[in-house]
């Protein structure tokens, strides 16, 4: 019966563990807590939901998000991927189909790495997407 807690308690750490994973730098890995730190940078790429729009997760996750993450290069601290599940409010559409978080030190370094490839990232969006995200640049402050 030991046996079979330890073996239960090690799949149920397993499957909370990548429930909660996050996508982050090399350095951010070491110092995790940094990503709730006053005074970062959040920027929200956010992708509203609309009837016939489409949006492919899959290729968001594994090309798009890591692509501009490599743009950012040792200014990202982190950058998380949210797919849109359902309204807070009972019976009312979808908000957002999805949502990519990137948490950066530098706003200046932020535009400095992306101006140069902002039109790579737009021609990118055809192979995921056929909705205007909308984009919201903020500070952390709590």
């Amino acid at each position: 019966m030991t046996f079979k807690l330890i073996v239960s308690c090690l799949l149920l750490t397993v499957c909370f563990a990548a429930l909660g994973q996050e996508k982050q730098s090399p350095k951010a890995k070491k110092h995790s807590s940094a990503v709730v730190e006053k005074g970062l940078i959040k920027v929200s790429v956010m992708y509203p939901f609309a009837e016939g729009k489409t949006f492919d997760i899959a290729y968001y996750e594994n090309k798009h998000m890591p692509m501009v993450a490599g743009f950012l290069g040792s200014n990202l601290v982190k950058y998380t991927i949210e797919k849109g599940i359902s309204s807070g409010i009972p019976n009312q559409p979808l908000p957002y189909m999805a949502i990519g978080t990137f948490y950066v030190k530098s706003l200046s370094d932020y535009q400095a790495a992306i101006g140069p490839n902002r039109d790579a990232i737009r021609a990118d969006f055809a192979n995921y997407t056929t909705i205007t995200p909308v984009i919201l640049v903020s500070e952390v402050v709590r």
